[in-house]
């Protein structure tokens, strides 16, 4: 195959060889899951540094060989209607009203989620989770 300077009219890479993937190895990726399970919160860049190895090796073995992938939280918050609080009120009754005595001692409440720490920002609430992962 002839370059330009020889008259070459071919604008395509050629076959080359690659140096091996040392950093991929199975006690790197072991290493990585663990990392992730033990704190799935943390970027790249920092189970990087604490594996030594380029971040996009990293990227590699978190999303092609764990089959991972960084998901944000999102809070939905539910505001029941003017129907559900009544019907919920209803059942409440309903259950006190009760004669067999166990179920005046139940005390019913509206859920509410508060969470541990809130997040500044989109990212900080992301967190590397499997496809079967909740």
């Amino acid at each position: 195959m002839k370059g330009f300077p020889e008259g070459g009219e071919i604008v395509t890479d050629e076959e080359r060889s690659r140096l091996p993937a040392t950093s991929r190895t199975e006690e790197n990726i072991a290493k990585i899951r663990q990392i992730v399970r033990e704190n799935c919160w943390l970027t790249v860049r920092s189970i990087a540094e604490q594996v030594n190895i380029n971040r996009e090796t990293v990227r590699k073995i978190l999303t092609e060989d764990l089959d991972m992938r960084k998901v944000c939280e999102k809070m939905v918050p539910k505001d029941l209607t003017k129907e559900q609080k009544q019907r919920r009120v209803t059942i409440c009754q309903d259950l006190l009203e009760r004669q067999d005595g166990v179920l005046g001692c139940v005390i019913t409440v509206d859920e509410t989620w508060i969470y541990q720490y809130d997040p500044e920002m989109k990212q900080q609430s992301a967190q590397w989770k499997t496809a079967n992962s909740p």
